[in-house]
């Protein structure tokens, strides 16, 4: 572990790697539970979903949402939850002036619905999920905080699809990155309730 750490300040120092990296690499050899890099960031199961998500870099639309919805204290909570975590360029694809206009106190209830849309209340890691999927005949069905459901089925062998209430689909991109608080699945389409 010593000369790992020694290789590690050499590799930051001389510019060849960077930071975020050796942190991941160090925190997986040191035997720390699984550590995920999202948005160039180490994401550490030992913090909360707001705590990791606040230093991905393909997050920032997700966070100033969270911020301006007023839900930090509450991903913040005990959970367990499972967040499907749209990337700014899920964000990015909804049609323009969405997100401007979504963020403005005047619009905080139709914010709080789409993002508490993205939140259910439980661990569920694609392990869980492929055996929820399986069990219910190629779909499954989960209950949000907002009330809706979003349904999951399989797009081949290991990709897994979410659909939401209006049809749209989204892919999980980056799964199973665990936290304090449960877990988050990175998903690349913002997904809306019916």
């Amino acid at each position: 572990m010593k000369n790992l750490a020694r290789l590690a300040i050499v590799a930051v120092s001389t510019g060849l790697v960077a930071p975020a990296t050796i942190s991941a690499a160090l925190a997986q050899s040191s035997g720390m539970a699984h550590t995920v890099v999202v948005g160039g960031q180490a994401m550490y199961p030992n913090k909360s979903i707001v705590a990791n998500a606040v230093n991905s870099g393909d997050h920032t639309t997700l966070v100033a949402a969270v911020k301006a919805a007023g839900l930090v204290d509450a991903l913040s909570g005990k959970g367990p939850f499972t967040v499907f975590a749209p990337t700014n360029e899920a964000f990015g694809d909804l049609p323009a002036g969405t997100v401007e206009t979504l963020v403005k106190p005047e619009n905080k209830p139709a914010l709080t619905k789409i993002l508490t849309y993205h939140v259910v209340s439980g661990d569920y890691t694609t392990a869980a999920l492929k055996h929820i999927i399986h069990a219910g005949g190629g779909k499954a069905t989960l209950k949000t905080l907002e009330g809706g459901t979003l349904h999951f089925m399989m797009n081949g062998p290991n990709n897994i699809v979410v659909e939401d209430g209006k049809g749209g689909m989204a892919d999980i991109t980056i799964s199973d990155v665990k936290q304090s608080n449960g877990v988050i699945q990175v998903i690349d389409h913002v997904l809306m309730p019916a």
